[in-house]
């Protein structure tokens, strides 16, 4: 074969190679689901292959699965748990860098909402899962009991030592509130690091999106007010939290009492029925899904201006009623 021949050879390697490139490297969909922190935890991506998008999933979910070894309150030996376990003594307890960060939100989302959200009401939250499995209410004498262990004020932060003092003993931390938002906030950055531009993350309910899918104006994403009104939005670029007691809740005596408890008065609440929050972050929309449900319609539309760029869709019961305010655009 002469030197000519191998040339055109090679150069027709390189152009089927190419083409095939062009044909077979377009970004395709691709849908994992995995069960993590007490949810189903959704991942889509759009990426060139299969390996690329198994190994999105792969980094996705072991970042949660991570995340949820140091935040979790259901595992005696998490790191939070042994945050807590220190309450009282008096020390100055150093952090991981992910510990310290959702605490530094949370105390921020708190000071701005007047404490309608509040990571220190593990006590009562604590309380509230042990009524509920039993079905009985607990006596007012427990309540007060819970409550005077919670407070944010008394959780204190040391940003340059990054660590956490607790200042009454008994305290127990519970991120519930925002912990999926900022799982998956985490679990986008790492398919983002493997190139991919186009993804979705769904931590049951708190949702992470990036750039919309090729070849769209953004991801196509429905939203009910709990009963009979649902929006089609198409966004991108932003994250979205969904919360109301549809599937947890306490009913006693024939009243339903929501999981999200009021930091006031220690008792789930009785009127609220969904909140949806969109915001250019996901732990900051987790966290004000619930700090919007405690503080109810009138007091948001005061609190909502202290968080740029969020809009909220807000349903609640007044009496025989159900009350709406949105500030969402179709």
């Amino acid at each position: 074969m002469n030197f000519c021949m191998k040339n055109d050879l090679i150069l027709v390697f390189i152009l089927i190679i190419s083409m095939s490139d062009s044909v077979f490297g377009q970004e395709k969909r691709y849908s994992f689901e995995k069960g993590l922190m007490g949810s189903p935890f959704k991942l889509v991506v759009y990426a060139a292959n299969d390996s690329i998008a198994e190994l999105a999933a792969a980094k996705a979910f072991g970042r949660v699965e991570e995340l949820n070894e140091i935040m979790s309150d259901y595992r005696d030996g998490s790191e939070i748990n042994r945050l807590s376990a220190q309450s009282g003594s008096g020390k100055w307890v150093p952090v991981s860098k992910d510990l310290f960060e959702i605490l530094d939100i949370s105390l921020s989302v708190s000071k701005k909402t007047k404490g309608a959200f509040d990571v220190t009401l593990g006590p009562v939250v604590q309380m509230w899962r042990h009524a509920t499995r039993k079905g009985i209410f607990p006596a007012q004498e427990e309540i007060a009991a819970a409550m005077q262990k919670t407070g944010y004020s008394k959780m204190k932060l040391n940003r340059k030592a990054s660590s956490v003092l607790l200042t009454q003993k008994g305290m127990r931390l519970d991120i519930g509130g925002l912990g999926k938002g900022f799982a998956a906030e985490e679990a986008i950055k790492e398919v983002k690091k493997l190139g991919i531009t186009s993804a979705m993350m769904d931590a049951g309910g708190k949702i992470v999106l990036t750039n919309p899918p090729p070849g769209t104006d953004g991801w196509n994403i429905n939203i009910s007010n709990g009963s009979d009104s649902l929006k089609a939005l198409k966004l991108s670029n932003i994250s979205l939290a969904t919360s109301g007691p549809t599937y947890r809740y306490m009913e006693y005596n024939g009243v339903r009492y929501s999981h999200i408890v009021d930091p006031v008065t220690g008792i789930g609440l009785l009127f609220h029925v969904r909140t949806t929050a969109i915001c250019p972050n996901g732990t900051i929309s987790d966290a004000l899904a619930t700090a919007f449900s405690v503080a109810g319609i009138e007091k948001t539309k005061k609190m909502v201006r202290k968080f740029p760029g969020t809009t909220v869709w807000l349903v609640e019961r007044k009496g025989d009623r159900v009350a709406e305010w949105n500030t969402i655009k179709q």
